[in-house]
């Protein structure tokens, strides 16, 4: 008499998209535990985040037109892209440029609004912080303009480098948000350490706050 007898798996045992591979479970990036069951309590995100300066550029020989406060126009985007192609190549002997980004414009000749992408400080630039950064950028603009055609000034007041900042911290905090399930996101926040900008939780060692939560 033959016997029919079945053996069952156990369930994949996996948390949060987890793949079981026989010998364990594979984890999405920032999660870690036997099971995938819990997030990094450190992320780094400095690569993404970078610093950027905001900036005023006075255009004194070209003529707004109404098209030109409209984002949207053809005449904007045209200005625009004249203008970032313009100041990429007077910042592209300035270290840590990435790029111009328009903001807006405005009447009185072409006022734009733009911001400069920088890139993060290497750890080597003991000396890098973002007035200096500033200033350094304001100098090579003037160097460059031709004085009948353009004026420039730098955002560099306190009130000003605090809102610049403060953007800084938010674009930081939007990215913490999209690394990590959404169940984990409630307990993620930015935090600068050193040079570098990390997501982190209370379970973060050595942080303001923190605490031992020994895995879990």
């Amino acid at each position: 008499r033959s016997t029919n007898s079945s053996t069952h798996l156990p369930a994949d045992p996996c948390q949060n998209q987890g793949v079981w591979t026989a010998t364990g479970c594979s984890c999405q990036a920032y999660l870690e535990g036997d099971y995938c069951q819990f997030s990094s309590p450190t992320i780094d995100i400095t690569p993404e985040v970078g610093s950027f300066v905001g900036m005023t550029a006075r255009v004194t020989n070209r003529l707004f037109s109404e098209a030109m406060g409209d984002s949207s126009s053809t005449a904007y985007h045209g200005f625009a892209h004249e203008f970032e192609r313009t100041m990429d190549r007077i910042y592209q002997n300035v270290s840590g440029y990435h790029s111009t980004q328009t903001l807006n414009l405005r009447n009185g000749s072409v006022v734009v609004n733009y911001r400069v992408l920088l890139h993060p400080p290497s750890e080597a630039d003991a000396n890098y912080s973002l007035d200096h950064k500033s200033r350094e950028l304001l100098e090579t603009l003037e160097a460059a303009a031709q004085p009948q055609d353009c004026s420039h000034t730098a955002s560099r007041g306190l009130g000003r480098a605090e809102r610049v900042l403060e953007r800084g911290a938010r674009r930081a905090a939007v990215i913490c948000r999209r690394r990590v399930p959404a169940k984990f996101r409630p307990f993620y926040r930015s935090y600068a350490i050193g040079k570098g900008i990390f997501c982190i939780t209370n379970c973060t060692l050595n942080v303001p706050g923190s605490i031992n939560c020994n895995g879990g």
